[in-house]
């Protein structure tokens, strides 16, 4: 039976520590501030939104919400996040996706100041996690890393495939799991026999996105799944990418939908957030 990863678990310990990490920080006068920007009422955005206020508060983070109307145009976004990389109080800036059709989203992610994009988004810290260099890691694929770690799954040497390689999860996660030492192996939809080479895999992280996409025999004996999919299947119920009962059954450790990497997500958020403000000031850990 595999070991179930328990991301409430972890994201608890996480939220413990920073919680006394940033009282010590505003005893120096140094205060994270997070900016989080909406645009439009879509309500899965709104909870999203919701979610991260609240953490902020939890931690002790200054949280700002800017929510602007759903027929905003671009260069309004564009002159508000030239206001917040102006404001020095202001240590990370965040616009949550999607937007309205009528903006133009890249323009948007590329004008936040990529030492205040704690998303990690922006071209420049894109280009800093393909060196290996960077400071702050994208939020889901970090917190996949840290699960990992805190569960002690070994990761230099192993073979990691990876389903899906969108520019939020699949290709972030193969750039930090070749970072450490991994042998990477990125799958999409035009990957020819894909469970061929999900079964080689010791570690399997699963962003299709598609429900319940990954079945039994794709799983390696012994192997590691993560799951990131979130999705509803036929009859409306939240489910993974994998097929839990089945993929329990082959592996050694893996993660639950939800409870596992779900609850991560917004902890390497406020993670970000309290380092981009510690580098800003120049506080050293």
């Amino acid at each position: 039976m595999a070991v179930i990863i328990d991301g409430k678990k972890v994201r608890n310990e996480i939220i413990a520590q920073m919680k006394t990490e940033v009282s010590e920080l505003n005893s120096k006068g140094v205060y994270p501030c997070l900016c989080v920007i909406i645009v439009g009422n879509d309500p899965a955005s709104r909870v999203y939104v919701n979610n991260k206020k609240k953490a902020c508060e939890e931690i002790g983070i200054i949280s700002r919400e800017y929510a602007l109307p759903e027929e905003t145009e671009t260069e309004e976004l564009l002159s508000l996040i030239d206001e917040l990389n102006a404001d020095d109080a202001v240590s990370g800036i965040l616009c949550q996706m999607p937007v309205p059709g009528q903006i133009n989203s890249r323009a948007v992610l590329e004008r936040i100041d990529p030492s205040k994009d704690v998303d990690c988004f922006h071209p420049f810290n894109v280009g800093k996690l393909v060196r290996g260099d960077n400071v702050m890691r994208p939020c889901t694929p970090a917190g996949v890393e840290t699960l990992l770690d805190c569960y002690g799954v070994e990761i230099e040497g192993k073979s990691c495939v990876i389903i899906g390689r969108s520019e939020i999860v699949g290709k972030p996660m193969s750039l930090l799991m070749t970072n450490r030492n991994a042998t990477v192996t990125l799958c999409h939809s035009k990957t020819e026999n894909l469970k061929d080479v999900t079964s080689r895999a010791d570690i399997l992280v699963a962003s299709v996105g598609k429900p319940r996409f990954v079945t039994g025999d794709m799983v390696k004996e012994g192997a590691v799944v993560i799951d990131v999919g979130i999705n509803r299947d036929e009859n409306g119920k939240l489910c993974g990418d994998c097929i839990f009962d089945e993929c329990e059954k082959k592996a050694s450790m893996i993660t639950p939908v939800p409870g596992g990497v779900g609850p991560m997500t917004i902890s390497m958020l406020m993670r970000n957030t309290i380092t981009a403000e510690k580098v800003r000031r120049n506080v050293a850990d």
